[in-house]
This record gives C-alpha cells, sequence and structure tokens, in this order.
C-alpha cells in the first residue's frame, strides 16, 4: 500500500470538496449547513496556500485525506499560532492516515517557526449519531490538551453541539522570539 503526503493542488479541488460534503452533509463534526461550490472551496484553500501548508494524503494513488493550517484569531500578536484542519475520506478512518497526515503538517509548522497548535472541534452535549468524541479523543492521542470548552453554541440536525478547544504547543517561547517564516505553496 502506498502513502505519500503532498502539497495539496488546485486539481485536488473536487476531490477533496467530495470528501468535505460529506461531513457538512451527515455530520456535525463541521457547523456548516450547505456544501460550498467548487469555486468557494476553491478559493478557500487558495488564500489558506498564501501563508500556510496545505496537504492531501494519497494512498495507492487516490487522496484519502486532507489537513492544513490556517491563521489564529488574525493580529500579528498571533502569529506564532495557528489553527489546524483535517478531513479524512469517511471510509479512510481509523487506519493511521490522519496521524501521518497530522505529523507531516506538525513538521512544515514547526519548521516555519510556528509555536502553537490549535484545534476547534464539535463536541456532543451527548454523543448521538452526527457527533462522537472522535476528533477530540484523535487530537488527545496527538498530544493536545483541552483548554475550553463553550456550551450549546452549534445548533444543527435540529440540536445543540459544544465546542471545544484543543491546544498543542511545539516550539519554545523565547523572550526575542524570530518571526514565522510564512510559506506560498504552489
Amino acid at each position: 500500500m502506498a502513502i505519500v503526503i503532498r502539497n495539496a493542488r488546485l486539481d485536488d479541488v473536487r476531490r477533496l470538496l467530495e470528501i468535505y460534503a460529506y461531513y457538512v452533509e451527515h455530520t456535525a463534526i463541521t457547523f456548516e449547513y450547505d456544501v460550498p461550490s467548487f469555486t468557494e472551496f476553491q478559493r478557500r484553500m487558495e488564500n489558506i496556500k498564501k501563508k500556510y501548508p496545505y496537504l492531501v494524503i494519497e494512498q495507492d494513488g487516490v487522496i484519502q485525506g486532507y489537513a492544513y493550517a490556517g491563521s489564529f484569531v488574525g493580529r500579528a500578536a498571533y502569529d506564532w499560532s495557528c489553527e489546524l484542519t483535517i478531513y479524512l475520506s469517511h471510509t479512510a478512518r481509523k487506519c493511521g492516515l490522519g496521524r501521518k497526515l497530522y505529523e507531516a503538517l506538525e513538521c512544515e509548522l514547526r519548521a516555519m517557526g510556528i509555536l502553537n497548535l490549535y484545534a476547534c472541534i464539535g463536541y456532543p452535549v451527548t454523543e448521538d449519531e452526527y457527533l462522537t468524541k472522535n476528533s477530540a479523543e484523535f487530537h488527545a492521542h496527538l498530544g493536545f490538551s483541552k483548554v475550553g470548552e463553550f456550551n450549546r453554541c452549534g445548533y444543527k440536525f435540529g440540536r445543540w453541539y459544544n465546542m471545544i478547544w484543543m491546544e498543542k504547543m511545539i516550539g519554545e517561547h523565547l523572550d526575542e522570539q524570530p518571526p514565522v517564516k510564512f510559506l506560498f505553496k504552489n
């Protein structure tokens, strides 16, 4: 089984949108109600790639997931922090691809000088068919710690869901911190 992690390309958008659409339509993992258009998804990818890595993981030549970093809050003082996002094909979960993808993303972010990783995660009041604690458990397994919870802040499928923030420190915080080396990925 050949596994390749590489930078996402614009010609990957159709497959990435297919992966994401499942989560929009069938889960509360994302609080987005409507699947974005191809053009909107492509615009989102282009904006992220101006500064941050956007990776895909292929298994035997088929994209099985993607992960990227994005601005945390969007103010200069937060440059050393970023928010991570990951989606795997719903048929490819629980086989180690998520770990490989996140480790590759973390390596790229560390090389840029990023110090703090954050994940905003939908979290069930009570687990149901739309949302479990799997995402929080996945992040905890990778060294993230829960640092905050917002109660009943997301409403989807006629139910209220919580949202948690998880954090992982990956670098040393210095008194004189060098600037982050933001990347432009083609």
